[in-house]
């Protein structure tokens, strides 16, 4: 995944991507258990946020370092044996939750990762039972930002799964 982040952070100071946060199950890691996941989802926002074709400019930025599709996940792109998935800002919540995105350090590397609470309440809004997993696994780590969290959902009119004690 290092070198994943190196490329990414290329990609943003060439102008390739306006801005980046790693998302999904991989995000979530930097918060909670590990738990098994084949790819790095990762969220861009963009300049020119009305293209047709919004990864291309990644694609194209990608190959000409040699990162081709993965041959396991078609819908990745193999950067330095990790699976990266490009998945541009497409609602309010994700715009706002990359805004707020949180800087680690991953082994030297600047890592973007969306916040845990941010995390939490686009899983709510995506509703898979994956997703729902997810967000249980955060209301059960003790320094989940419940507050965050539930006004994040009320913000974004989800409905926020923290019961009224736990607020």
């Amino acid at each position: 995944m290092k070198e994943a982040l190196k490329v990414l952070a290329e990609l943003v100071a060439e102008g390739v991507i306006e801005d980046y946060a790693i998302g999904g199950a991989m995000g979530a890691t930097f918060y909670l258990e590990p738990v098994v996941t084949m790819d790095l989802d990762v969220f861009v926002l963009f300049k020119d946020s009305h293209s047709l074709l919004p990864l291309q400019p990644i694609y194209e930025a990608l190959k000409k370092r040699g990162c081709l599709p993965d041959e396991r996940m078609p819908e990745c792109i193999d950067i330095g044996g990790t699976p990266v998935q490009f998945l541009p800002v497409y609602n309010k919540l994700l715009e706002e939750a990359l805004m707020h995105a949180r800087s680690f350090d991953y082994d030297g590397v600047k890592a973007r990762v969306l916040s845990a609470a941010y995390l939490a309440a686009i899983s709510v809004q995506t509703g898979r039972m994956k997703d729902k997993l997810r967000v249980q696994a955060f209301l059960a780590y003790d320094r989940f930002d419940k507050v965050a969290f539930a006004e994040i959902c009320a913000s974004h009119g989800l409905i926020c799964p923290v019961e009224e004690g736990a607020k």
